[in-house]
């Protein structure tokens, strides 16, 4: 995958280095799964089940970041670094990098415009996103 470039993106000030912590990769997996229940809960608000999809998103992306032994002040170089840490393609870390700007729009600017098929898209992506971080315990 792209070690090299998480040397670089530490190097430039990007990432931080911290020892890999089992127990926290084990308990972010958990919280990705917990919230992607969540997310299909249809009795919650759409922005509800948003803010659980984005969540579950982060926590896994940043559990495959604290594999490869990094984290990231900035919540948005998680999605961007899935690209190094699961060789995920762009096509399929933008739609999380998307979802990002859209927290932020609604966190920061107070505008929601999230439609269903927004968070269907990150829901149906989530289980692979999950998957392949869970299977970076197989590998050293």
């Amino acid at each position: 995958m792209g070690r090299d470039a998480l040397v670089n993106l530490h190097r430039i000030g990007q990432l931080k280095s911290e020892p890999r912590n089992v127990q926290e990769f084990d308990r972010l997996l958990k919280m990705a799964s917990m919230r992607l229940l969540d997310a299909h809960l249809t009795n919650l608000s759409n922005e509800g089940r948003f803010n659980s999809a984005y969540s579950a998103a982060h926590a896994a992306a940043l559990a495959a970041l604290r594999w490869h032994g990094y984290r990231s002040e900035n919540r948005f170089m998680v999605f961007q670094c899935l690209a190094h840490t699961l060789g995920w393609p762009p096509h399929q870390w933008r739609v999380l990098d998307a979802a990002h700007q859209k927290r932020n729009l609604a966190e920061y600017e107070g505008y929601w415009d999230v439609p269903e098929s927004a968070i269907e898209e990150i829901c149906n992506l989530l289980p692979d996103l999950i998957a392949a971080v869970e299977k970076l315990k197989t590998t050293p």
